[in-house]
């Protein structure tokens, strides 16, 4: 097979992913990992990426382990939005313990790639934080929603 027979295939399979065409939600969940605890479900996740999209729009967001351990740290609240699928674990291990302590609620999304698809990144996003929403904030239900959902879970520590 020539290089010019081989290139059409390569593209083909690249706008299937971009188009939608990729992973189910079903398919996604079974690369996540240990501590992926509050898992959101299908709608839940829909509504996080929703979410994530209307806040990187407004600004109102950190993306990125150090940018969102900046932000924590400056004493920056929200809802934290962490990604299932990171390996190896240890890049994200210590966030939930931080948002625990600083009480800031916290859901998992299966995937990374969607998550930094939904921030308006090109490159695969494991947190997003997204900070309390000022008024007039477009997205307020889905914040409010989500955050109820994410504080319903309570660590077996406690």
């Amino acid at each position: 097979m020539s290089d010019a027979e081989a290139t059409p295939k390569k593209s083909s399979k690249r706008e299937s992913k971009s188009s939608g065409g990729g992973k189910s939600y079903e398919e996604r969940i079974e690369a996540v990992n240990v501590i992926s605890h509050p898992l959101a479900n299908k709608k839940s996740t829909k509504k996080a990426h929703k979410l994530v999209k209307k806040a990187s729009s407004a600004k109102h967001i950190r993306r990125g382990v150090k940018e969102v351990i900046k932000g924590i740290r400056k004493g920056e609240s929200g809802l934290a939005i962490l990604a299932g699928d990171i390996y190896p674990l240890d890049v994200i291990s210590h966030i939930p313990v931080l948002l625990e302590e600083k009480e800031i609620p916290y859901i998992f999304v299966p995937s990374k790639q969607d998550l930094g698809a939904a921030a308006s990144t090109k490159r695969p996003t494991s947190v997003v934080l997204i900070k309390k929403p000022s008024k007039g904030f477009e997205g307020q239900d889905l914040y409010d929603t989500l955050v109820e959902e994410a504080k319903e879970y309570v660590p077996k520590g406690r």
